[in-house]
């Protein structure tokens, strides 16, 4: 008989450390035996032939863990073709097309105002006054002046005249001719004098009137009745601005001026859109009316001007507005939604429906996108589906169950939108810009 207790101590350490390992593998054996999904050894097919346990289950197997798995609920929606128009996006700011800051030209006390703030105004309407009393006695000196010296110049007339014909009757010198026809000509110049002091004081008097020089909107009084106003003063009495048409100045960076500059040399309309400051509405529609001569090269960018009618004055002078120009229409594009569109190593694809419950991968070749459409140029067609939703859980061939195929066509195909700091929206691999 074995005494154990006479054992080494290592012996009865290998046993322990055996013991440990053979209850480590029941363990795992037990969890591959139960896990779901797994197949047992030997076990019992069904009247079917698959597999009794496999045919108890439901939900998809795991990875990795056999099984067979169930058709990912998915929801397509089909390819279209359709116009798709390009926009290049910047900010901008609203400019009225004239401004002018009203000035009296003459000092005086300012005796009346003819206008409500924020009033429309055509040119020549009467806006206020200055006291033009001091304007018209100035007016009244200088045409005394101008009366008294015409009757010199009478008088002298007349003694030329009686000269001439003593000197032809050799009754006088000739000294004495010459010097009466230069005192005629003295005269004659210092009536011009006197006529264009008059003018300057008629002027004068006018300016006591200030009137619109431009139609268009008045902004608030600056100046109230009963204030002595000098000429040219640097306080304006009222601000005017012209806001129909009006426009809106914006910049686009030189990589994007290519398409634009040759449709606007073409002689081409450009279409040119402006939303409120949140991107959400549209304000306004006008077109694209100049440009710089440069670009500027501390921002590698060149200056636009486009021109809105303003009929319902939504635009205001120094507005921030984001600016859309359509710099071209893609016609017959074929489309795609957006959230389709997958990106991948290998580059972009998107999960097309392979026969009723199956899908494939079709890599593509995208153009311009919105966020909403993108267009494709190489990879599909009209009339493809591809899958929208459930995307993740799909692999080349992978089964499915189409719970809301969305077969109708889109109506209005996306924009075409450029980033804010002119980024384009377009490439290879479908960047979105804005």
């Amino acid at each position: 008989m074995v005494d154990h207790s006479m054992q080494p101590p290592g012996s009865r350490k290998s046993r322990r450390w055996l013991f440990g390992l053979l209850v480590l593998i029941v363990i795992v054996a037990l969890c591959w035996w139960f896990w779901p999904g797994s197949k047992k050894a030997g076990e019992g097919r069904t009247a079917d032939g698959k597999p009794a346990a496999a045919a108890g289950r439901t939900g998809p197997a795991r990875p990795g863990f056999g099984g067979s798995a169930e058709p990912t609920p998915v929801r397509v929606a089909p390819v279209t073709i359709g116009d798709f128009p390009i926009y290049y996006k910047a900010l901008g700011t609203v400019t009225a097309t004239n401004t002018v800051n009203v000035r009296s030209r003459v000092a005086g006390e300012l005796v009346k105002v003819n206008f409500q703030e924020g009033q429309r105004v055509k040119a020549g309407d009467l806006l206020a006054q200055i006291d033009p009393r001091s304007y018209q006695i100035a007016l009244q000196q200088a045409e005394g002046t101008l009366a008294q010296n015409q009757a010199q110049l009478k008088n002298a007339q007349i003694d030329l005249q009686r000269y001439k014909g003593l000197f032809a009757e050799d009754s006088i010198a000739r000294q004495t001719l010459d010097t009466q026809q230069a005192l005629v000509g003295q005269y004659q110049g210092t009536i011009k004098t006197n006529q264009a002091a008059v003018n300057d004081a008629k002027l004068n008097l006018d300016f006591t009137q200030i009137r619109a020089p431009i139609a268009g909107r008045l902004g608030l009084r600056q100046l109230d009745i009963g204030n002595l106003v000098a000429a040219n003063d640097t306080t304006a009495l009222v601000v005017i601005t012209q806001v129909q048409p009006i426009t809106v100045a914006f910049t686009l960076p030189e990589s994007e001026l290519t398409p634009v500059l040759a449709r606007y040399r073409s002689g081409a309309s450009l279409a040119v859109e402006a939303w409120d400051r949140g991107d959400t509405r549209k304000q306004a529609t006008g077109v694209l009316g100049s440009l710089d001569n440069q670009i500027d090269t501390s921002t590698g960018t060149l200056k636009f001007k486009a021109r809105f009618e303003n009929q319902d004055e939504a635009l205001f002078p120094n507005q921030f507005v984001n600016v859309r120009l359509l710099s071209d229409t893609l016609k017959g594009a074929i489309l795609v939604p957006a959230a389709a569109v997958q990106y991948g190593v290998d580059g972009t694809f998107v999960y097309a429906m392979d026969g009723d419950d199956k899908v494939k991968i079709r890599p593509l070749k995208v153009g311009a996108t919105d966020g909403t459409h993108t267009v494709v140029q190489e990879g599909l067609a009209q009339g493809d589906r591809v899958v929208l939703e459930g995307t993740d859980r799909l692999r080349e061939g992978s089964k499915v169950e189409v719970v809301n195929d969305s077969a109708e066509v889109p109506t209005s195909p996306g924009q075409h939108l450029q980033g804010k700091d002119g980024a384009a929206a377009t490439g290879e691999k479908g960047k979105t810009g804005a």
